[in-house]
C-alpha cells in the first residue's frame, strides 16, 4: 500500500507546475552523467558540434515515463533527421535506469543524476525530490534555445522534432 501510495504522489507530480529558473539564451548548466549504455556524458563534448535535447522525466517504470519513452523509441527516427543528440534524464539510479532502457527497449542514451546535481543545476527537481517533466533545447554554442514545460508524454517524440524545425536546427548530414 505504501508502494501505490508513493507511486500516486509521483504521478501527481507530474502534473505540478514547477518553471525553472532557467531562461531561453542563458548558459546551460554543464553536466557530466553517466548513461545506461555506460558511457558519460558532458554537455561541453558537444560545444560547437550538435544541439543536445535533455528531456527529464520523473521515475522510471511509471506510467508517463514509459510512455513517453517508447515514443522516443518508437519515433526516434524524426528527431535524428537533425543535427542534435537527445537523451532522457532523471534522478533514478543507474541500475534502475538501465532496467527502464532495458524495458522499454530505448535505443537512446537515458541519463541518470541520483545525486541530484544535474537536477538541481537545471532547477528541475520538484517538491518531491524528482525531476519534473521539462525539456531543454541547448545550442551547439551551449545556450538555452528552448524550455519545453508542455510534455505530451504519447507525442514526445513528434514535439521534440516539431520544436527542432521551428529552432531551424539543421537535418542531419545524412538527410539533406
Amino acid at each position: 500500500m505504501r508502494n501505490c501510495y508513493f507511486l500516486l504522489i509521483i504521478y501527481l507530480s507530474s502534473f505540478v507546475v514547477s518553471a525553472t529558473n532557467l531562461k531561453v539564451g542563458d548558459l546551460a548548466p554543464n553536466f557530466r552523467l553517466q548513461a545506461t549504455n555506460g558511457d558519460y556524458y558532458q554537455l561541453s563534448a558537444f560545444k560547437n558540434k550538435r544541439v543536445v535535447v535533455l528531456a527529464w522525466y520523473p521515475m522510471a517504470n511509471t506510467r508517463g515515463c514509459t510512455i513517453e519513452c517508447l515514443s522516443l523509441v518508437k519515433h526516434g527516427n524524426l528527431i535524428r533527421k537533425y543535427e542534435a543528440s537527445y537523451f532522457m534524464a532523471s534522478v533514478d539510479p543507474l541500475d534502475k535506469n538501465r532496467a527502464f532502457a532495458k524495458k522499454t527497449a530505448a535505443d537512446f542514451p537515458m541519463l541518470s543524476d541520483p545525486g541530484k546535481q544535474t537536477a538541481k543545476g537545471y532547477d528541475v527537481l520538484n517538491f518531491f525530490g524528482v525531476a519534473s517533466r521539462i525539456t531543454f533545447y541547448i545550442s551547439k554554442q551551449g545556450r538555452i534555445l528552448k524550455i519545453d514545460e508542455d510534455i505530451n508524454p504519447e507525442t514526445a517524440a513528434q514535439d521534440i522534432a516539431k520544436n527542432l524545425q521551428a529552432l531551424n536546427i539543421e537535418l542531419a548530414k545524412t538527410q539533406k
